[in-house]
């Protein structure tokens, strides 16, 4: 079986595609699940990259509508991937009533003194122990079954230090006892390497994090975290699979 969570569309504004030219290409490729998981919006304010709020309820009842058209060829799922921050937990609960699942995708958080700060704008390695921190007050609200590129903290080109190890204990910890399914993100395959004090690399996924989740025996999932329906299963999906494997890592395929 093949399944992929992490879909993208147009609605989100740096994606191409509709919801059916996804599934289409699913099928294309003997997909069995494609869970939907568009950049999910926030009902009063706009951080860019996602779709519109006054979209929301289209982006549902499409692909509402493609769950019976496909459903003798294919599994569709609603879900959107979405930031935590504590003040929206009512609002992600509500999410919940229309949609399978929540996907979280921390781009960004609310540092220790209340001000948002994006993943990519850490000063220092100490940045990763906030990300880390708001991942495990996340898992710990039970809202989110997946989270969605978990070593994201690796975008910039830093050396993995003593605070990358403290930042994936928690994270990974946090999973396992909160039952999270953590997501090996392909989508890193399809950006360039980056150089940085410790050697070249891709900005995530990052072999160290992934060692500590081989280490635990978390659930993981390969997400394909596509933004055009060409990369629905491509050569960076089967390089995940390929990487997990050679990592000792098997990833869950049906996990609604």
């Amino acid at each position: 079986m093949k399944s992929n969570y992490h879909t993208h569309t147009c609605r989100c504004r740096h994606a191409q595609g509709s919801e059916e030219d996804y599934v289409r290409s699913a099928l294309n490729s003997n997909v069995n699940i494609l869970g939907f998981s568009d950049h999910g919006p926030f009902p009063d304010h706009d951080f860019g990259f996602r779709m519109p709020y006054e979209e929301l309820s289209e982006y549902i009842d499409t692909i509402n509508s493609l769950i019976p058209k496909y459903s003798e060829k294919i599994k569709l799922l609603k879900g959107v991937e979405i930031e935590y921050l504590p003040k929206y937990h009512n609002y992600y609960e509500k999410l919940l009533e229309s949609l399978d699942y929540l996907l979280l995708g921390q781009h960004f958080y609310a540092d220790p003194a209340n001000e948002i700060r994006f993943t990519t704008s850490a000063t220092s390695t100490l940045n990763y122990l906030d990300y880390a921190k708001t991942l495990k007050d996340a898992m710990q609200t039970g809202l989110f079954k997946i989270i969605a590129h978990p070593d994201l903290f690796m975008v910039q080109p830093y050396a993995w230090d003593i605070n990358c190890d403290r930042a994936a204990d928690l994270i990974v910890d946090t999973a396992l006892t909160t039952n999270t399914i953590l997501e090996y993100n392909a989508n890193g395959f399809r950006r360039e390497k980056i150089t940085c004090p410790d050697g070249e690399r891709y900005q995530y996924p990052h072999n160290k994090f992934w060692d500590y989740v081989r280490k635990s025996k978390v659930a993981v999932i390969v997400g394909c975290d596509c933004h055009n329906p060409s990369q629905v299963w491509d050569d960076a999906m089967t390089l995940a699979y390929d990487n997990l494997q050679s990592l000792g890592i098997f990833p869950l395929v049906d996990i609604m």
